[in-house]
């Protein structure tokens, strides 16, 4: 198994992921994903770390399947792996429990861009390059990529990218709002540095909960959200940090500053 396909460091209070594969445009295989699923682990038990980056080294965020090593003959086995394996990402991005920011660079394409639908917020490099070409070789969209797309994009978008397999440049995918930014690339870790730092101003606590509130909120019903609003907020208020931060805020505000 290759040693390094997926790397993680630390920056201030960001934990930052790598997909480590540029040789093949960080192209998906057995240890992109399990190197992948053990760095979001290091990063959710890493105490320092308030927020995450996901990144690719080289040219590309990520290019989906290594048709390469696809072409070459998997077992049914092999594919059952892979399915859970890709399926895993998905519940530990869930449980994360700290945002993540997928900075994207050049080519998102089937899982590479599932991965991206995964993360909280997207910023783009100029380059990047997003599709599901999926359908073109006889696959379809595995981890939760279908959910995911239709709540970002609306459906009739969604269907249209998923069944024609067409590729939308960071231009296109900002109109659509498949991301949130498009920055030059030479500034995109620098952006999405500054994005974590925002958020790492605020209250960890308050923005896991909020984080949480918002993915159940997608399947809840009105009620259902209302009573899980209602427990966040209590937690918060018997919790440490709350009176702190309010005595900061009140401060800031009679300094004639507004944050």
């Amino acid at each position: 198994m290759e040693e390094n396909a997926v790397t993680y460091e630390k920056k201030e209070k960001v934990g930052i992921i790598t997909f480590n594969r540029p040789h093949r445009l960080n192209a998906i295989n057995d240890a992109l994903l399990k190197g992948f699923i053990h760095q979001l682990q290091n990063a959710q038990k890493d105490p320092e770390v308030q927020s995450v980056i996901l990144t690719g080294a080289g040219r590309a965020f990520c290019a989906g399947e290594d048709l390469k090593e696809t072409s070459s003959g998997k077992s049914f086995r092999q594919w059952t792996m892979e399915v859970d394996a890709l399926q895993d990402v998905q519940r530990v991005i869930l449980g994360l429990g700290k945002p993540l920011i997928a900075a994207v660079n050049g080519y998102a394409v089937g899982g590479g861009l599932e991965f991206a639908l995964s993360c909280d917020i997207r910023i783009a490099a100029e380059d990047a390059t997003f599709g599901f070409p999926e359908t073109s070789v006889g696959l379809t969209v595995t981890t939760a990529g279908t959910k995911l797309i239709t709540q970002i994009v609306g459906l009739g978008k969604a269907k249209e990218l998923i069944l024609t397999g067409r590729f939308v440049d960071a231009r296109e995918a900002l109109a659509i709002g498949l991301v949130n930014r498009v920055v030059a690339a030479e500034a995109l870790l620098d952006q999405a540095m500054e994005m974590c730092r925002t958020i790492n101003q605020r209250s960890p606590l308050a923005v896991k909960l909020s984080r949480i509130a918002i993915d159940q909120g997608l399947h809840a019903s009105f009620e259902q959200i209302l009573e899980l609003e209602a427990s966040h907020l209590l937690t918060c208020i018997n919790s440490n940090e709350q009176q702190a931060l309010v005595e900061k805020k009140l401060k800031t505000m009679q300094a004639g500053k507004v944050e």
